[in-house]
């Protein structure tokens, strides 16, 4: 069976742009037609300046909101990185077959280092070195594909090239992962700026809908939606950004076709009408069952826990394999110290 592994990283509240983008397609069809992880990825959160308690309370809503979504615990593995310590084994044993150059190349490094030294902040070594750790999130599950949007499409480009190049050096050791892309509405855009993704970590509220964003809030969000000049609804994502990223959502939420349902509609306020009552229906299922999860914390835990514990079986035989071919002698057992004391 296909072994799937995607993640999401704790940096902010997740957003529509995350569920129709990415979860919504893990829910109805990676975690039926294959073996498949999905971690929140806490380790990947602390590349920048943080607030512990934040990223603790992200973690732990996060996986809350991937359960709410629909994954299923009996279809699939739901974990937090950090709780499985293959992924830092590995990642050592992968900065020491990268390059500095390769990961300096990576455009995360590129647009946020700058940012970060002109607020007069010194960057953080792990900013550079979090592809590798990605590389090996993914690298220590043999997975074969890896739903990710363009953004990331490169990380997963050099997850290959480390891969590659540890199986030439050392021997045969890791499945060689391919990227797949999401379908419709791979990337929703911020409803401020069309031109933008709608991202989580971003600061312009007004043009991000969170999933746990109450239908009012949403309701208003998307009334205030950045449209285009003139007043014909036309499906054209070069020349009207604002309304084709509105026929997108609205296409997402239905089922519907963009170009199609642009003709349905002679105005921008009845496209804004349907499209955040589109939203709002999309988004209550998954509000409700968050609530019911959150009135009871231990059940989180306990999948959280197993899932851990079954992806730690997992990742396990291929990071000691990775160990023992690149060189590294292999832990003594308790049996064995006791022999030689």
């Amino acid at each position: 069976m296909t072994r799937v592994f995607s993640g999401v990283k704790p940096t902010g509240h997740l957003t529509l742009g995350n569920y129709l983008g990415a979860m919504r397609r893990w829910v109805e069809v990676d975690q039926h037609r294959s073996d498949a992880l999905f971690c929140v990825v806490d380790l990947h959160a602390l590349t920048v300046d943080h607030d512990p308690a934040r990223v603790l309370r992200l973690s732990r809503q996060a996986a809350t909101l991937l359960l709410a979504s629909g994954l299923d615990p009996e279809l699939c593995t739901v974990f937090l990185q950090s709780h499985v310590d293959e992924h830092t084994r590995l990642s050592y044993l992968l900065e020491c077959v990268a390059t500095d150059g390769e990961t300096r190349r990576m455009i995360q490094y590129k647009e946020k280092a700058p940012r970060e030294r002109e607020r007069g902040g010194s960057v953080r070594l792990s900013l550079l070195t979090y592809p590798v750790l990605m590389a090996a999130d993914i690298l220590a599950y043999g997975a074969d594909e890896v739903p990710v949007g363009e953004d990331q499409t490169q990380h997963v480009e050099l997850t290959r090239d480390l891969a590659v190049r540890f199986n030439q050096r050392y021997g045969h050791t890791f499945v060689v992962p391919r990227a797949t892309p999401p379908g419709v509405a791979a990337r929703v855009m911020n409803l401020q700026d069309p031109m933008s993704k709608m991202g989580k970590s971003d600061d312009s509220g007004p043009g991000i809908v969170y999933l746990l964003d109450e239908p009012d809030v949403v309701r208003k969000k998307v009334m205030r939606a950045v449209t285009d000049s003139g007043r014909d609804v036309e499906y054209d994502r070069e020349a009207r950004p604002g309304v084709a990223n509105l026929l997108e959502i609205l296409g997402a939420c239905t089922g519907g076709d963009p170009e199609t349902l642009a003709g349905d509609y002679d105005s921008y306020g009845a496209l804004k009408k349907d499209t955040a009552e589109a939203v709002v229906e999309v988004l209550g299922p998954v509000q409700a069952r968050h609530r019911e999860l959150c009135a009871d914390p231990s059940y989180v835990e306990g999948v959280l826990r197993r899932g851990a514990e079954k992806a730690r079986a997992m990742a396990r035989p291929t990071v000691d394999a990775a160990y023992r071919a690149i060189g590294l002698m292999p832990a003594v057992s308790e049996p064995a110290l006791d022999a030689v004391r």
